[in-house]
């Protein structure tokens, strides 16, 4: 029996280290995936524009789902259109590429984040409320990256005032805009400091718990969800990166044949991919969270390590498995993959 390995990846602190974006633990495994064929289909909170730019520098010509599900971007030509056919499915063309769009446009989602604010009483900050010089400051990313970061279609990302990502915006401006022109991050220590200081605390009974499930329930009766990342809050349609993975394995099955899908991912909004794909692997979270995925948990591989170098860790050891998933070590062998 043969098959063949399809993996989707989250970026931020998954392939992308959580603090310095760097990919470079992950290099060696990535050069030897692509040597073998193997497709690796980035599944991200980014824009279509950033995840654009890390995909060239992967060297990765594959699709690749943006802004947490809120569309697939396939290469024109990457699959016949007899399987989108098949498949039933209008991808319709941009640029280079067919698109298949789930999400809700970025303009009814800023109206949503005012109706949400107001709602709540809490004075709620969307990416669509920051400048380059601001996003820089609370993600750590370069100026030209935050340019990037700035074109939402899908999804937008957002924090609460007086969250410690508010305070970094305050000290950018302190310090002033040539400081983040120069250097393009602006203190990375404090960056580093601050690692989901609005998400944590937000399943339990407290202040923050209560403030996220009122949220969660205004966004609902707009028709939207609201989800937690690794830094942010995300505000979206209904759409959700499992939706799109589930797609996107129904076109590589048409294609190719018999697949195994590989997940990794790290955070609460790459819980629906995690659950679409055969093997699921949560990577290590840098601050140390565990997080449970209960529906997964039976075949859930955790890592040791966190960001690029828990998804080498994950990858090479399934890698691995594959040879004898394949039917060269047997059937004891085989069930480890299936699990």
């Amino acid at each position: 029996m043969s098959f063949r390995l399809v993996i989707f990846s989250d970026l931020d602190a998954t392939l992308l280290d959580h603090q310095t974006y760097s990919y470079q633990a992950a290099l060696p495994v990535l050069k030897k995936i692509k040597k073998k064929g193997i497709p690796v289909v980035l599944c991200t909170s980014k824009t279509r524009a950033e995840t654009e730019a890390i995909a060239r520098k992967l060297g990765l010509q594959h699709p690749f789902i943006v802004e947490n599900g809120g569309a697939i971007f396939i290469p024109e030509n990457y699959f016949p259109e007899s399987v989108y056919r098949l498949a039933g499915l209008k991808a319709f063309k941009k640029d280079d590429y067919r698109v298949i769009q789930f999400g809700t446009s970025y303009r009814r989602l800023r109206l949503a984040l005012k109706m949400i604010e107001k709602k709540t009483g809490k004075k709620l900050i969307g990416f669509g409320d920051l400048g380059a010089e601001e996003i820089a400051a609370v993600t750590g990313l370069g100026r030209k990256e935050a340019e990037l970061a700035r074109r939402r279609e899908y999804d937008e990302p957002f924090f609460l005032e007086n969250s410690p990502e508010f305070e970094l915006i305050q000290a950018a401006g302190q310090r002033g805009k040539r400081k983040i022109k120069e250097t393009g991050v602006i203190h990375k220590a404090q960056v580093r400091e601050t690692i989901n200081g609005q998400i944590r605390g937000i399943e339990g009974s407290g202040e923050r718990g209560k403030l996220f499930r009122r949220m969660q329930e205004v966004a609902r009766s707009q028709g939207l969800k609201i989800t937690a990342g690794g830094r942010f809050f995300h505000l979206t349609g209904t759409n959700d990166k499992g939706r799109a993975v589930r797609v996107l394995k129904k076109l590589y099955r048409l294609n190719l044949g018999k697949i195994i899908t590989i997940g990794l991912g790290d955070s609460e909004n790459d819980w629906p991919m995690l659950r679409a794909v055969d093997l699921p692997v949560l990577v290590a979270r840098p601050d140390g969270i565990n997080l449970k995925l209960p529906e997964a948990e039976a075949k859930l591989l955790r890592t040791s390590r966190p960001g690029p170098e828990g998804w080498a860790e994950a990858v090479n050891f399934l890698l691995s498995l594959q040879k004898y998933a394949s039917g060269q070590g047997g059937p004891a062998a085989r069930r480890i993959i299936r699990r």
